[in-house]
């Protein structure tokens, strides 16, 4: 089975900077409340340790490999919870450079596995909530937060 969630907003900040505060896994504690910290590095078949905590939810840790890394236009990377097969996601942030400047930011996950039907509901529910949730924290962080060196 398979279920597909998909978000998006504007960023008014140029795509470097909003590409640079998603890659500073480091940074991620201080200001995204979703994904509450990734350590790791944004390079393909890097692994990840991701702690995800869905808003009103207990968090868990997520042992994610990395898909792709193309700077300021795409990171995906593909974990699952418990062992494969189960609950797969493939999680992906889209950066799409508007002519006139800034970013559409597009994140979502695509899910698999033989739980996807039964927690189908509750994947919309906390899953999607935490997507709008990081969305908007990148927003905030990219447009009110120059780069610091």
């Amino acid at each position: 089975m398979r279920h597909h969630i998909h978000t998006q907003i504007e960023i008014a900040a140029p795509v470097e900077r909003v590409w640079s505060r998603l890659v500073d896994f480091s940074s991620h504690s201080r200001w995204n409340p979703y994904l509450r910290s990734i350590d790791g590095h944004a390079r393909v078949g890097e692994s990840l340790r991701v702690f995800v905590q869905p808003p009103g939810g207990r968090g868990m840790y997520l042992r994610p490999a990395i898909l792709a890394a193309e700077p300021n236009r795409e990171l995906r990377w593909k974990g699952s919870l418990l062992m494969p097969g189960l609950l797969d996601g493939e999680h992906y942030f889209r950066l799409e450079k508007r002519p006139a400047g800034g970013v559409v930011f597009h994140q979502g996950e695509h899910f698999f596995g033989v739980f996807v039907p039964p927690l189908r509901r509750w994947l919309d529910r906390t899953v999607g909530q935490g997507l709008v949730a990081l969305n908007e924290a990148l927003k905030r962080e990219s447009e009110h937060h120059p780069l610091q060196r």
